[in-house]
Parts: structure tokens; C-alpha cells; sequence
């Protein structure tokens, strides 16, 4: 958790099919919460231990971007094919690098440990769009990084989209008030509707960094209430509309 003027949850996610389950985003590790000043409640590894899921067995990882946050812990995913967009890799090693306040949200470690991803033959990278499997794709969406993605899925209530940093809380798509952390400010407006495309409605829209999915889902177990929620279920609360 972070706290600010408005509290940040960072979450993984966790696409379970009847045949398969992949994984989005890997999270971050104790190294980089200490770095930060975050509160690491669980490692992602342990919070997927807690749904019966071992990152051991996944092969498939969807990485929305690379920021610290969101691609942190691939050493714990040692059979995975991690799938990213051409572009976040290059903003990530490019010129854009050199400023401070682009790369103050990337981990140079991540970065250099997924470099060796890519030289592990690891690594599936997309240009735009793409099938990841049936009924799971990638959408480019651009605007917080150069090459963000974000994932649709068809799930049991018709078709959720994880948004990631597309929109970090619900406000900031309903009110078009972008979080400050962003590369193409124009792109990101227009990617709430890329969102809003994608998905069923907006309430099959999961914003990438609200404490509020947490209470308007359903909880994975009762145990895991406020910890693990239940996209595939309807929302308690329907998401607070402008």
C-alpha cells in the first residue's frame, strides 16, 4: 500500500481457466518496498500461494508495462513466457531514460533482468494488438508509458478488462483526470475510451490501483476478504459515475 493524498493498492492478477492460468503483472519484491518506503503485504508469489497457485506452473505472463510495480519478481516465474508490447521495451531502454522523471517509476534491476528475459528467448512481444489465448487478449493503449497494455478477458459476466495504469483509480477515468504520472497525456485521455471499448460496460472496467476493487468485489474466500477479490463476479457497488 501507499499512502498520499489519495492511498494506492498494487495488485496482480490472476486469469484461471479451466485449462490453464495466467498470470498479469508480477508486482514487486520486498527489495524495491524497502527502497520505496512501500508497505509489502504480500510478495506476489505468496499472494497467488493463497488462491492454490504456484508461479512455478505459469507459463504465460502478461506484463501491462514495466514500472517497478508491475514487472518486479519475474525471477519468480522461472517457466514463463512473458508477453509485453515493442514499444514498452523501448521506451524502457531508450532515450527517454536519460530524464529522471521518466524512469523514476522503473527498477533498473527489473529492467535489466528482463533485457535477459528477452536473451533467454522468454519474452513474446506484440505490436498492438493481440490474442494471448481464447478469450484473453492485449490491447495497446499507450499514455502513462510509451507502451502499455491493457488485458481483456471473457469471463463468466461477459467481457472485464484490466485497465492497469490505463486508469490507477475509477475517478480517474469517470472525471477524465489522468494520475500525474504520464508520458502522452493526450494518449491517455483517449485511452479511457479505448478502455470503454473494449469492455462490457464500465463496470466491467478494474481500475489498476483502487482500494475500492477490493470492496466492490466479492472476495475470493472469506479468509482473503480485503486481500483477494473475484473479477469474474458482478460488483457489489457499481462503480460512481460523473
Amino acid at each position: 500500500m501507499h499512502d498520499g493524498p489519495m492511498p494506492l493498492d498494487f495488485f496482480v492478477w490472476a486469469i484461471v481457466g479451466t485449462e490453464r492460468t495466467i498470470v498479469v503483472d508480477t508486482g514487486f519484491g520486498q527489495r524495491e518496498a524497502d527502497e520505496r518506503g512501500r508497505q509489502l503485504l504480500r510478495t506476489p508469489r505468496a499472494a497467488l500461494d493463497s488462491i492454490n497457485i504456484d508461479s512455478h506452473w505459469i507459463e504465460d505472463v502478461i506484463i501491462t508495462h514495466l514500472h517497478y510495480d508491475h514487472a518486479g519478481t519475474t525471477e519468480d516465474f522461472p517457466n514463463a513466457t512473458f508477453h509485453i508490447q515493442d514499444l514498452e521495451m523501448q521506451f524502457a531502454t531508450g532515450r527517454h531514460m536519460r530524464h529522471g522523471v521518466m524512469r523514476a517509476a522503473f527498477s533498473v534491476e527489473d529492467v535489466i533482468r528482463f533485457v535477459r528475459h528477452v536473451y533467454e528467448d522468454r519474452v513474446e512481444f506484440h505490436d498492438g494488438d493481440a490474442e494471448i489465448a481464447p478469450g484473453i487478449s492485449v490491447h495497446f493503449v499507450g499514455g502513462h508509458t510509451m507502451g502499455l497494455q491493457c488485458v481483456r478477458v471473457n469471463t463468466a459476466r461477459g467481457w472485464v478488462v484490466l485497465a492497469s495504469d490505463a486508469s490507477h483509480y475509477y475517478d480517474n477515468m469517470n472525471k477524465a483526470s489522468p494520475f500525474p504520472i504520464v508520458y502522452d497525456l493526450g494518449q491517455m485521455l483517449e485511452g479511457y475510451d479505448v478502455l470503454r471499448h473494449w469492455a462490457d460496460s464500465e463496470d466491467h472496467i478494474v481500475p489498476g490501483h483502487d482500494p475500492l476493487v477490493l470492496q466492490y468485489y466479492p472476495p475470493a474466500s472469506p479468509e482473503l476478504a480485503g486481500e483477494v477479490a473475484r473479477l469474474d463476479l458482478p460488483p457489489y457497488i457499481r462503480s460512481e459515475k460523473p
